[in-house]
């Protein structure tokens, strides 16, 4: 079958350095599989930390085709604490998304990739992995967690029934929108058929076209003001953003700063329950 990405840990160096030339086995038979990487290319990036998280702003788009890994990097991505491989260039012409990964087994000073017996307490909570994902999949990457199958060859029944609270917590948090829309342009509404509660905001760029907005606000309408409720700079494939509880039936996302026409796929508000 298909794979999605193949994954060279380290890196491997690049065919002129003595290196096997892997790129071309990877692209005759997988031909649709991310590459990640080695000195010619990188198809996706790593966003910097093993900690599920990366910075904001997080562009998808990079300065170089290929990233290199660790020491072996480029002086200027390792530099300040690997800034743009957490940032990403926000004027970079190759498309690098970030990817965020975290050992599932990591916490409570644990940072364990491979089973071992009776470490089950180091099982991240509910809780610890869904500020990952609002710090990962909410900030334009991806959540990569590392899952450890036991010397039966299976996941390990409470790690799968963590996974389970976690997609749980989720679905729970953003199936059902207070209200959705889109469209394009630098202003784009929202009107709700009554005033509600509202505590999170959901936007997405149509990626198709690429990352286009570079800063932006949202507003929402209090007793007959706008009042900023969020702001940011990268949008990308998605972003959320909590904020204080407002109550309002309007709300509207402004850019302020673009280098094409916006194209905003989503622009969906929550009352999520955090408890």
């Amino acid at each position: 079958g298909e794979l999605f990405e193949i994954w060279f840990d380290g890196g491997a160096d690049h065919p002129d350095n003595g290196a096997p030339d892997v790129l071309p086995i990877v692209r005759k038979y997988q031909p649709n599989c991310l590459f990640y990487h080695n000195g010619q290319l990188a198809e996706a990036r790593w966003g910097g930390s093993e900690n599920g998280t990366v910075s904001d702003p997080c562009w998808a788009t990079f300065t170089y085709l290929a990233t290199g890994a660790g020491e072996s990097a480029k002086k200027n991505i390792a530099k300040d604490g690997f800034k743009l491989l957490k940032q990403g260039d926000s004027e970079g012409q190759y498309w690098v998304p970030a990817m965020s990964d975290a050992p599932l087994r990591g916490y409570n000073g644990r940072h364990e990739w491979f089973w071992e017996p009776g470490d089950e307490e180091h099982i991240f909570p509910v809780e610890n992995l869904v500020d990952m994902y609002y710090k990962s999949v909410g900030r334009n990457s991806t959540l990569i967690l590392g899952l450890t199958p036991d010397p039966t060859g299976l996941m390990p029944e409470p790690d799968v029934q963590r996974l389970r609270e976690f997609g749980d917590e989720i679905k729970k948090r953003f199936s059902t929108p207070l209200a959705a829309t889109s469209g394009r342009g630098t202003k784009v509404d929202i009107k709700l058929a009554k005033s509600q509660r509202m505590n999170q905001l959901v936007i997405q760029e149509d990626i198709v076209e690429g990352e286009r907005i570079r800063e932006y606000k949202v507003e929402a309408l209090v007793d007959g003001k706008w009042k900023t409720v969020a702001s940011g700079q990268s949008i990308g494939h998605k972003w959320i953003h909590m904020i204080e509880e407002v109550t309002t039936q309007r709300l509207r996302l402004v850019v302020n700063k673009s280098i094409a026409e916006p194209i905003i796929k989503t622009f969906s508000v929550y009352n999520v329950n955090q408890n």
